[in-house]
């Protein structure tokens, strides 16, 4: 009997990505913007098709304020919308005090680990939750809202409130792996069906009296990079972004260490692209994108997985006259948030509201 291993495939899916990987990479050679659009449409629609958006259905929002609390800096809302027929999505809204309506908006989305929208929203319901919170720096949101932008939590499906039934007690766990066995077979994943939710829950934020409707931002560390990622990539009205521990090259990342989260697979998806031309479809609008130095994630080689990815997006900012608009921060840390730039990176590009002084302490009713 051979040992464990003596027979792996990994070599061959390697040499498979080799032959028939990255169909629609971005034209990086010809240099010329026309080239670029053209791309642009091609790979969009391509990937819309990767995920299932032709799969799903739109349906009345039905929004719900379901709760209410006050802090002493931030309201927070519990809000419930339907994104599609019977799939509800819900969030918390986090409402800045010392700042004035209307708000540029800024979706925060969570990774694994969070407890969904809880983690983003620092709220630390077990001691355990209180630990990856602070391990994994999650309450992004309180830092969002604290800089004066109204911010939207929301849970992923299969995350927090939206576990399946199988999912058990533990509110820090998932349903990812469910969710796309089921989904697969049906022409849809987990990406996909983030990706859409994402989508509608601008729409919802398109709604609100509070929000400034041309002023939408989305952030995410994890599994909340790859929401934002993709969200960002196909949805133009998502006007600033920052992609955090989730920017490297799909094969030493995930070919390689294909025990990640199940949620990062989309059949067909190394055929046709690698991480950077997804986010080269963001350009030329701000994109942030977070690394850490020790981040297991970048894969066996580190760094020097994640700057080939950089490059691409680069390109599409260079060929759009947009270099100034794309910055890449590596902090000296793991896989968690870091913010030192992203919430300064928000505020110059997404311009929160004015403080209630300034304003004469107007407020929304």
């Amino acid at each position: 009997m051979g040992n464990v291993g003596s027979y792996t495939i990994r070599p061959y899916l390697r040499r498979r990505w080799d032959a028939v990987g990255r169909k629609f990479a971005l034209p990086a050679e010809s240099g010329a913007r026309d080239d670029l659009r053209a791309w642009r449409r091609r790979a969009t629609r391509k990937l819309r098709g990767l995920l299932g958006f032709g799969t799903m259905e739109r349906a009345p929002l039905e929004p719900k304020i379901t709760e209410e609390l006050e802090f002493e800096d931030y309201t927070r809302q519990r809000v419930e919308i339907q994104t599609e027929p019977g799939v509800v999505m819900p969030m918390y809204v986090l409402i800045p005090k010392e700042y004035t309506p209307p708000y540029s908006a800024v979706i925060a989305a969570h990774g694994h680990g969070s407890a969904g929208k809880l983690g983003v929203a620092g709220v630390r319901a077990t001691p355990e939750l209180a630990e990856s919170i602070d391990a994994y720096n999650w309450a992004y949101g309180l830092e969002l809202v604290r800089a004066g932008f109204l911010t939207f939590c929301p849970d992923a499906r299969g995350h927090g409130e939206r576990r399946e039934p199988d999912a058990g007690a533990d509110i820090m766990s998932s349903s990812c792996e469910v969710i796309n066995h089921a989904a697969h077979p049906l022409g849809q994943t987990v990406t996909g069906m983030w990706t859409w939710d994402i989508h509608r829950l601008i729409d919802y934020v398109e709604l609100r009296p509070d929000s400034r409707a041309n002023c939408i931002g989305c952030v995410g560390l994890s599994g909340g990079g790859l929401q934002t990622l993709w969200a960002a990539a196909l949805d133009a009205r998502i006007r600033c972004a920052v992609v955090s521990g989730y920017m490297y090259g799909y094969q030493e990342s995930l070919l390689d260490m294909p025990g990640n989260c199940s949620c990062n697979y989309v059949p067909h998806l190394f055929e046709h692209v690698d991480m950077g031309d997804v986010g080269a479809l963001i350009a030329p609008r701000p994109l942030l994108v977070e690394t850490g130095t020790h981040d297991d994630l970048n894969g066996a080689s580190g760094l020097e997985n994640v700057r080939p990815q950089m490059k691409t997006i680069r390109t599409a900012y260079r060929l759009l006259g947009a270099e100034g608009l794309l910055r890449h921060h590596v902090f000296d840390g793991g896989h968690r948030w870091s913010g030192v730039e992203a919430i300064p990176w928000m505020v110059r590009h997404l311009a929160p509201g004015p403080t209630e002084a300034s304003a004469g302490r107007r407020r929304w009713p």
